[in-house]
């Protein structure tokens, strides 16, 4: 069956010498893999198509196997994510957790408006770490692995929440605080905007602005709870990992 879909390419590969298997994630039909024949040969149609974070209207054979892109226009290149190594690197990180974390051909509309919304801010702005944070713990959700941030991980408490615990999965409030040595504080403004980044979209997002330390404090926080209940070794992670520890 041929069919129309909107998508964005999350994930490329090559194939024999001349082809190329691309994912896209698609906002009709969710996530499929389609054969570009003849995209790494430099007069073809389809190798604008075949980059990673394009996104197109594709044409598209779909079958119970490996479909099969026969044509296609492309929306948005994403261009200045590509040309810049640390945009490219977190582009890459949110799209192979997508990859991860979704299923095959099965709609995901809503997490497709936002990772399609995030891309769009991170090819734009400078400031990239607050729509990551929404995206995140939207997909740790998707995952079933989300954080625990409207109460306290450990007793349920809604009022003086003051930490995270990776231990306990989430918030704990100042009397749990103690049952976790490696909890870490948060300020009580940070704490009041994690439910904001879980639940509210991003186009809902003006701008908000973070100390540079609130923002290093949870991309910690992130990170480790990732490492802890994240079941993929992702390739973007480690290299983040690795620029993060070059620039320390």
């Amino acid at each position: 069956m041929i069919r129309t879909i909107e998508g964005i390419v999350v994930k490329t590969q090559n194939y024999g010498e001349t082809h190329k298997i691309i994912t896209i994630f698609s906002k009709e039909i969710g996530k499929i893999s389609a054969i570009c024949r003849g995209a790494n040969k430099g007069k073809s149609k389809l190798s604008a198509l075949a980059q990673p974070f394009i996104k197109a209207n594709f044409l598209i054979y779909v079958s119970k196997g490996l479909s099969t892109v026969q044509q296609g226009e492309i929306i948005e290149s994403y261009r200045i994510i590509r040309e810049d190594i640390m945009k490219t690197a977190y582009a890459a990180y949110l799209t192979e957790l997508t990859m991860m974390l979704t299923e095959d051909k099965e709609a995901e509309r809503y997490l497709y408006d936002q990772l399609d919304l995030t891309l769009e801010w991170i090819n734009k702005e400078e400031e990239l770490m607050v729509p990551l944070f929404m995206l995140e713990l939207k997909l740790f959700k998707r995952g079933g692995f989300a954080p625990i941030i409207d109460c306290c991980a450990r007793c349920g408490d809604v009022n003086n929440l003051t930490s995270f615990s990776v231990k306990e999965g989430g918030l704990l409030c100042s009397n749990c605080f103690h049952t976790d040595e490696h909890a870490m504080l948060i300020s009580p403004n940070v704490i009041k905007l994690l439910p904001i980044f879980m639940n509210a979209g991003l186009e809902q997002i003006g701008s908000i602005n973070m100390k540079k330390s609130n923002i290093q404090l949870l991309r910690n926080i992130f990170d480790n709870y990732y490492d802890t209940y994240g079941s993929y070794q992702l390739k973007s992670k480690r290299f983040l990992s690795q620029i993060a520890r070059l620039e320390g």
